[in-house]
């Protein structure tokens, strides 16, 4: 499935690190910021996730929900939140339902190999569930601020 900017978002039903329901629709009148990552605790994924922490007064106050979502377990993203004291939930999706939806599960090339992976992308959505931007050139980072632009 191709997402652009202006269509509705698609809702999701799915469990964050303690097993919790997480729904999009829940946050409607809210801004989210979805986003997808490869792995907890690799380098790239590491950093992303600190900025927003680093940053995430900042996005609280300009009424940004920060949710992020990865194929890895609920297990893990408990030790990864832990490590790094992430103050925002991550979305298990170990099915790759989520991904699928927003098309980050694809065929990536790594060092001439092929394989199935995340496509790291931000999807920013607007108050009223309607994507308002696409973030597809990831700066680990400096990712809040290319959230907040």
């Amino acid at each position: 499935m191709t997402i652009e900017i202006g269509q509705i978002a698609p809702d999701f039903s799915a469990k964050d690190q303690n097993g919790e329901i997480i729904t999009l629709s829940q946050f409607k009148g809210k801004k989210v910021a979805l986003y997808f990552y490869p792995r907890d605790s690799t380098p790239g994924c590491t950093a992303q996730a600190c900025d927003l922490r680093d940053n995430y007064q900042t996005l609280l106050e300009q009424d940004f929900v920060i949710l992020g979502v990865s194929t890895d377990t609920e297990k893990k993203h408990q030790k990864f939140i832990a490590k790094y004291n992430l103050p925002f939930p991550l979305i298990a999706d170990t099915e790759k339902d989520v991904h699928e939806l927003y098309g980050t599960w694809q065929l990536k090339k790594f060092m001439g190999r092929e394989s199935m992976g995340t496509v790291r992308t931000t999807f920013i959505i607007d108050e009223n569930g309607l994507i308002s931007d696409i973030i597809s050139k990831v700066k680990t980072k400096e990712h809040a601020a290319q959230i907040l632009k």
